[in-house]
Order: C-alpha cells, then sequence, then structure tokens
C-alpha cells in the first residue's frame, strides 16, 4: 500500500500543487517519486515526531494540505499531545499517515505494534480515520481527503499486494458501507482495513450466509451515518487488526447501544496477549488474529 500512496499522492499534487510530504528519517525506497518530483514540497523532520506534527500544522495552516508518514506507534503515540493541540484542535488539512497496521511489524515486536492507534485517534473530536481495505479503497479514500481536506488518520497496511477484484470508481464517504460480496440482506461482516482479506475466507466458512462489507472512513462525527447503514441488519459481526477496546468494534458497539436497537453483534478482533510474542506478521495473525 505504501508504493500506492506515494504514487497516487505524486498524481494528485500535479493538480492540486499545494499538498507536502513531512517523513521523520525514514520511508526510503518508497517516498522518493513524491520527492525527485517535488524537492520543496518534501521535508525530512528527522527523529523528532513532536516537531514534525508541529511544523505539518503549521504548513497546513497556510492553505496548504500536509502528509505526515511515518510507522504506527511514532506518528500517534509519540506525538499524541501535538495532534490534540495543534492539529485537531485547530481543525487543519493534515492527514497523519501510519504504515504497519496492526501486527505488519511483527518481528520487530510490540513496540511497533500499531494495535492501540484507533482508541486514541478516534477520540479527537474532528479526526477522520480512513483505514482502506485494498489499493482502489485506498485511491478513492486519497480523493476524498483532498477534496475534503480535514484532520485525517490514513493507516495503511505494510504489504504492497493489495489488489481489489473490482477497480471501479467507487465513493468513499464517512460512515457509508461498501458492499463487497454480496449475500444475505439480514447479516454482515464489517470490515476496516486490512482484515477484508481474512473476512473473505470466513465468508466461505462458517459465515457462508452472511454478506461481507468494508468501512474505509469513520469517526465521532459519521454515527449517525453508520448507523443508518446498519439498521436494517439483524446480525454483524464486526473485523478488525486492533485491540477490541477503542478499536473498531467498540465504536460499532458504542453506536447501537447509542440508538437502541435489537441487532446482535459479534466482534472479532488481535488478542491482548499477543504482545507478548514476537514473529511475522502471518504467524501472530493466525495465532492471535480474528477468528
Amino acid at each position: 500500500m505504501r508504493k500506492v500512496f506515494i504514487k497516487e499522492l505524486t498524481r494528485l499534487n500535479k493538480k492540486k500543487k499545494n499538498i507536502y510530504l513531512v517523513i521523520n528519517d525514514l520511508g526510503y525506497n518508497v517516498v522518493e517519486p513524491f520527492r525527485d518530483n517535488y524537492p520543496k514540497h518534501f521535508l525530512n523532520a528527522g527523529v523528532s515526531e513532536q516537531n514534525m506534527m508541529g511544523m505539518s500544522a503549521g504548513i497546513a495552516s497556510e492553505q496548504c494540505h500536509t502528509f505526515v508518514y511515518s510507522i504506527a506507534n511514532f506518528s500517534t503515540f509519540r506525538c499524541a499531545e501535538q495532534i490534540r493541540n495543534d492539529i485537531d484542535y485547530h481543525n487543519l488539512p493534515v492527514t497523519i499517515v501510519s504504515v504497519g497496521s496492526g501486527l505488519g511489524y511483527g518481528n520487530l515486536g510490540y513496540s511497533h505494534h500499531a494495535l492501540q492507534d484507533y482508541a486514541l485517534m478516534r477520540s479527537f473530536p474532528n479526526m477522520l480515520i480512513l483505514s482502506p481495505g485494498n489499493n482502489n479503497e485506498l485511491i478513492n479514500s486519497l480523493d476524498y481527503i483532498i477534496k475534503n481536506p480535514q484532520p485525517s488518520y490514513l493507516r495503511l497496511d505494510k504489504d504492497e499486494i493489495l489488489q481489489s477484484s473490482d477497480e471501479k470508481k467507487i465513493l468513499v464517504r464517512p460512515g457509508k458501507l461498501l458492499k463487497i460480496i454480496n449475500g444475505s440482506k439480514n447479516n454482515a461482516i464489517i470490515t476496516t482495513g486490512k482484515t477484508q482479506e481474512i473476512a473473505k475466507s470466513m465468508i466461505k466458512g462458517k459465515y457462508k450466509d452472511y454478506s461481507l462489507y468494508s468501512l474505509p472512513a469513520w469517526g465521532m462525527k459519521s454515527k449517525k451515518i453508520f448507523f443508518d447503514s446498519v439498521r436494517k441488519f439483524n446480525n454483524i459481526v464486526t473485523m478488525e487488526d486492533h485491540f477490541l477496546d477503542g478499536g473498531f468494534g467498540s465504536w460499532v458497539n458504542e453506536i447501537l447501544i447509542n440508538y437502541k436497537n435489537n441487532i446482535l453483534v459479534r466482534n472479532k478482533y488481535i488478542s491482548s496477549k499477543s504482545i507478548y510474542d514476537v514473529g511475522s506478521k502471518d504467524y501472530l495473525l493466525k495465532k492471535y488474529g480474528p477468528k
């Protein structure tokens, strides 16, 4: 997804001319196409995440759209105060791009896992979460956020091969479901991000009578829109590569409780026991992932 993101960002800046990319001394062999085409719009802030966010907020305050690129935990927890006070509070068009969703950097251990980032980022009132499940959703999520600049969190899987079976134009809108596999009108699996691929295999098994939906854009301001999209279902299964507490499933549960309904919800997520184990992403997902 990283290379697709950079390719698309480079293309978009040909029209917009106001896009900046800021990194913190990583992303090499990925970010070069943007850097080479727009050297004056590319900044390396060094290993200084707090400064990186403050700098990005300053650029965004001058009618620009700043994209801040880093490994997930570095661009969230290490600079949470600056995200809260500099970006979200001032409602600035800064898109925080995190790479390595869930257990993507499994071999580097818990310090590099992105398992609590939803919990942090969705607590900011103006923040929109963008968590595409394939390259097509990524391209169309970027199209949406460029046309609707605001504080946003773009969560990318580390893998480069995440093709969609359908590359047509799709409308990514906060809180709006995208149908992936048609099935029952009453039962649905709803995923956000990487776990779309896991859900596809489950549709062939014990959830074979379910439809599969993706929600690549969601946040605090899209709760009512989401509820209107799911109120027709009797059963919902949520799926994510994040802990349950504060995650996507928790977000869904809060909405359904708030709007009082009879929908039965089951949540699939990453077990918190994963923090004590080190291994490849595939190994950790098989052992601790949604089942």
